[in-house]
């Protein structure tokens, strides 16, 4: 474990809505862990973007992140991100998003269905039949790789998480391997970067998302680019679990990992 460098290339700060510490506070924590490059990339969600204030926290984030990608740079390579989510709901809005500030690394997600809160915020599944949501899901990642202009396709199992902790078990991925297998082709096709996403491991679920078999599938897909994240909320959490993706990416084949700067990609080898 000691022979890897740690790049965390999804991570928020306190400009997300559920962040916890500053830029300045997470930077110089990355960099007493000895971590070689940090993408801070905040929350941006789309369809509710001024209801909740979500350009505002933007706005703020790049700022922030362009100040401390100044003033520590000779310390730690940090990397201007945004976590974009449900971009395709409002593509003419997405696209004024992206164009506005000048991002090294774009990542898109969906962290709720059309007209339906995060699923974060569910209270329960009851009334809800699982698979059907998690078809509309699925379906909704498929949509947001055809709409494209991002660069990393984050942790594709989300609702998972929620599903485990309501009901108790965990989803089976295979349920969905014709849709799975469509959206990871299609991720291939595009040339996005497939996450490798941590994030899971502070929740009771305790998995990876997605986890190693489907990594091994979009490897076989065709898939090319992988990309690695904590998705901390909090300092002491960056870099957490990335040896562990790293493990994970190197099981299914892969050498490297996918770097945004400016939007173009560098493969990083893993050691």
């Amino acid at each position: 474990m000691s022979d890897f460098k740690i790049y965390d290339l999804h991570t928020h700060t306190i400009n997300s809505q559920d962040g916890n510490h500053p830029v300045e506070l997470m930077a110089e924590t990355a960099i007493e862990n000895g971590i070689e490059c940090v993408a801070f990339t905040d929350h941006c969600e789309v369809d509710v973007l001024y209801r909740d204030g979500f350009d505002k926290r933007a706005a703020q984030s790049y700022i922030d992140i362009s100040r401390a990608k100044i003033q520590y740079a000779d310390k730690i390579k940090i990397l201007r991100g945004i976590e974009l989510a449900q971009p395709h709901y409002a593509p003419k809005l997405s696209e004024k998003i992206i164009s506005a500030n000048e991002y090294d690394e774009i990542i898109g997600s969906i962290h709720n269905l059309r007209g339906m809160p995060d699923f974060y915020d569910f209270k329960s599944f009851d009334g809800f039949v699982i698979e059907e949501l998690m078809d509309e899901y699925f379906d909704e990642l498929i949509a947001m790789l055809e709409w494209g202009n991002f660069d990393v396709l984050a942790h594709i199992t989300y609702p998972f998480r929620y599903i485990f902790n309501h009901c108790g078990y965990i989803e089976d991925i295979n349920k969905y391997s014709k849709k799975v297998d469509e959206l990871l082709k299609l991720c291939a096709e595009k040339d996005k970067a497939l996450e490798i996403n941590m994030g899971g491991l502070k929740y009771p679920i305790n998995k990876p998302s997605p986890d190693i078999d489907t990594v091994k599938r979009y490897k076989e897909l065709g898939g090319r680019l992988i990309s690695v994240g904590s998705d901390s909320h909090y300092a002491e959490r960056i870099g957490f679990g990335i040896p562990n993706a790293y493990e994970i990416a190197l099981e299914a084949g892969f050498k490297s990992i996918a770097v945004f700067e400016n939007r173009r990609v560098s493969e990083v080898p893993i050691k």
